[in-house]
């Protein structure tokens, strides 16, 4: 490298500007696939080899510890062909992960998901895809949240056309395509990431004990700072303009929102536990600022909080002083569920802390129900399927072998689990990919823990076209229970009149969309000409 041959001049307020006239035949001055490096002179008078924090195509050789920064502009870019779908009204997401959307043993692509993974996720009756681990990250076993650079689509996948088509593709088939986007925090990486950019801990971040997440063990942004909201801003303005995607999930949302990061920290509802000096404003205005311009300029795009703590009005408009986003997660149905199935015997069940769950929400804000997530697929916890079935998913799924108890019960309950969340949880429905028919192994990326394996680094849905496992009617439940959906709507109907919650007999029963949901989960008791409540006589003539 010569660090000396491209020298920036130097502007007002920080900013560095280099420009390099093309050649004289006409070529780019850059050509296409040249690696690149800016090197800064630090105050100490080092020089630091780095990558821009605006490169939008890095990769890492196999012998190198690194990334570099690849020159991205090839002759003929993809051209998308499809439109947007338009806004949905009941939104029903499958959360995917392109690296371990193959039953082999390695790191899938973009191809091998535009044309293996969305016809599935077409015929299960899912209309939005939402994207993990797209933002480039140098460690593969963060799952996508330990970003290195922002502006670059993860090339271990593919290229930034082979992205740009598999949306494309998705939009074909009338999909949306949201992006789970980290800005919450970043890598520690300095080489390869934005830490120390420039020789100091506050370029990007705030410097000393406020810069580090103690628990992610990375570098917090300096929302205060004009040319880091410039910077997260225009990263929002590229995923949309440039790859087309429809919205994003925000991560990490509780970690951005309080000082204290949700850190050893519990919620009760309290106002006073949001707001206060606690709060972290200039975050909180960031995320205002992003939502009214996403809002603004692309008003068709849908923006998703992960917030664990409640914060009232985030689902509000930024007129109303609220946070502008339109979906938030309901986080803590999957923790009840886990609690139900982990301490309670069948029999002990509580129906109305069930629907009391599933049912409270902050008034005119929309919620994210799902039973399961990624969360709950990695190693050291375990899905629903597991919880409910553990080691007979192994020996006792085949159609050829008698039916056990427990494969009965955890088949039912799975069904039973999903349905109720999807019908009275929220406005939304969310399921990680492979969880919908049961998938019978966590997690695990390849790390140095596990000898870098990448065995439980997959989805194995060639289960389900095993006509000889059970799995496939876990798939097929789940298929049918989304197409109801999309026939009759309950998503985008009001909350559900609840009219039963019988403690004794085990029983829920509630009206939602014009459907009467009842739900027995009585371990050993069944019913016949059972009587509910319905809040309009005459409407069901079938009753």
């Amino acid at each position: 490298w010569n660090p000396f041959s491209h020298p920036y001049k130097k502007l007002e307020y920080g900013k560095w500007e280099l420009f390099i006239p093309p050649g004289e035949d006409g070529c780019p001055a850059v050509p296409h696939g040249s690696k690149l490096k800016v090197v800064i002179r630090a105050q100490n008078g080092a020089l630091l080899y780095r990558i821009s924090p605006w490169a939008r195509y890095v990769v890492r050789d196999e012998d190198k510890v690194n990334y570099d920064w690849v020159h991205w502009n090839p002759p003929k870019s993809y051209i998308h062909k499809h439109p947007s779908p338009k806004r949905l009204k009941s939104l029903r997401i499958y959360e995917s992960h392109v690296g371990i959307a193959s039953p082999e043993g390695k790191v899938a692509s973009y191809k091998n998901f535009t044309y293996n993974v969305l016809p599935r996720i077409k015929d299960l009756g899912y209309n939005c895809v939402q994207l993990m681990a797209i933002m480039e990250h140098a460690y593969y076993a963060s799952f996508g949240y330990q970003v290195t650079s922002f502006f670059a689509a993860s090339s271990r996948y593919g290229t930034p056309d082979d992205l740009k088509e598999m949306i494309d593709v998705a939009h074909s088939m009338g999909i949306t395509v949201l992006l789970d986007v980290v800005h919450s925090h970043a890598s520690k990486n300095s080489e390869d990431g934005l830490n120390q950019f420039d020789g100091t801990d506050s370029c990007f971040f705030h410097s000393g004990y406020r810069g580090n997440h103690q628990l992610w063990d990375s570098r917090l942004f300096d929302y205060a700072n004009w040319e880091v909201l410039r910077f997260l801003l225009s990263n929002l303005r590229m995923w949309i303009e440039d790859y087309r995607f429809d919205g994003f999930r925000f991560d990490g949302v509780t970690s951005m929102l309080y000082h204290h990061h949700g850190i050893g920290t519990g919620f009760s509802g309290d106002y006073n536990e949001y707001f206060g000096l606690h709060v972290d404003e200039d975050a909180l205005c960031y995320l205002m600022l992003a939502n009214h311009m996403i809002n603004s300029l692309h008003p068709e795009c849908i923006t998703i909080a992960e917030d664990v703590s409640g914060m009232p009005a985030l689902c509000r408009p930024v007129a109303e002083g609220g946070g502008g986003f339109d979906y938030r997660l309901a986080m803590a149905i999957p923790d009840k569920w886990i609690q139900i199935i982990k301490e309670l015997k069948d029999e002990d069940w509580n129906m109305g802390n069930i629907v009391h769950t599933l049912t409270n929400r902050r008034y005119e804000e929309k919620y994210i129900a799902y039973a399961e997530s990624h969360d709950q697929a990695l190693v050291g916890d375990k899905t629903l399927a597991f919880r409910l079935m553990d080691a007979e998913m192994y020996t006792n799924m085949s159609v050829l072998m008698p039916l056990t108890p427990v494969i009965d019960r955890g088949i039912q309950l799975h069904k039973m689990i999903r349905l109720i969340t999807h019908a009275l949880g929220g406005e939304s429905y969310l399921n990680f990919m492979g969880n919908e028919f049961g998938h019978p192994e966590w997690l695990d990326f390849p790390r140095i823990g596990n000898n870098e394996s990448y065995h439980y680094a997959r989805r194995q849905f060639n289960l389900t076209e095993d006509d000889l496992l059970r799995y496939k009617f876990l798939n097929a439940f789940d298929r049918d229970m989304n197409r109801l959906e999309e026939r009759f709507g309950w998503l985008a109907s009001p909350q559900a009149y609840v009219s039963e919650k019988h403690e004794a007999n085990k029983v829920i029963a509630f009206e939602r969309a014009g459907l009467v949901f009842i739900f027995n989960f009585h371990p050993y008791q069944s019913y016949v000409d059972y009587r509910v409540g319905i809040e309009t006589p005459g409407k069901y003539p079938f009753l």
